[in-house]
Order: structure tokens, then sequence, then C-alpha cells
């Protein structure tokens, strides 16, 4: 079930749905009342039921560890900030497809091009100075 529609994920959000649910067990409701109450499903609340406190507020990173790295990141955004030209593209402007690219050439990383697209919104949002792309 995850998070609740419309919540993002964030790992202090889920370490307090654990210990809340910890807590209402803890008092005595049954784990249907509980995953009611909390939107998630009895499983999960099964689950948490037999986990020790302990180990129900160490709520792990979702998903794999990324491949770009912080100084990778750093590259890429003075490598967009040069302009696609100085890359070797004909455009005067960044496309998707040409950033893909550019990943595949310089970072040897193979990215979907949906992936890209987040990836370059994250670093401009990211950036001090998004006039550069």
């Amino acid at each position: 079930m995850g998070m609740p529609k419309g919540v993002k994920l964030n790992l202090p959000s889920l370490r307090d749905r654990r210990l809340a649910a910890r807590s209402l067990l803890d008092a005595g409701l049954p784990q249907a009342e509980v995953a009611r109450r909390l939107k998630v499903s009895r499983q999960s609340v099964s689950r948490w039921a037999r986990q020790p406190r302990r180990t129900l507020s160490k709520v792990k990173r979702q998903g794999r560890k990324s491949q770009f790295s912080q100084a990778s990141q750093e590259r890429l955004i003075a490598l967009l900030a040069a302009g696609p030209q100085s890359a070797g593209f004909s455009s005067l402007q960044w496309t998707v497809p040409a950033a893909r690219q550019l990943l595949e050439r310089q970072f040897n990383l193979h990215y979907s091009a949906v992936h890209v697209w987040r990836l370059l919104r994250r670093l401009v949002y990211n950036n001090t100075d998004p006039g550069n792309f």
C-alpha cells in the first residue's frame, strides 16, 4: 500500500507512522483498527507488530543507491552551463536526448529519457544560478 495517496515518501514520516502503529497496538487496539486509522495495509501492521520497537525507528532509504556522485553532478552542471555547442551538439538549447547522450559519453551512465528529465529538473532547482541552463 505504501504511503497514503498524495503523500510523498519521506523517512521521518515512515518512522513516525511505524511508531504510531506500535503505540496503538500497545494500547490494545486490534491490528485491523490500527491499519484503518493509519491508512495502511493490515499486513504492514502485522509485520510491525512482530518487529522489536527499536527496529521500527530504523527506516532505511528506499531504492538503489545513486550511481551519480556529487562530484559528477557538479561536473555535469559545468558541462550544461557551457552549453550544448561546447559539448559537440548543433543545438543552441539543451534537449533531453542531447543531455542523455552527454551523460552516456561523459559519465557512462545509461538513463531513460524520463530519468534524465527528472535529473535535469533537480539540478536546475538545486542550482543557485538556474539561468545557466
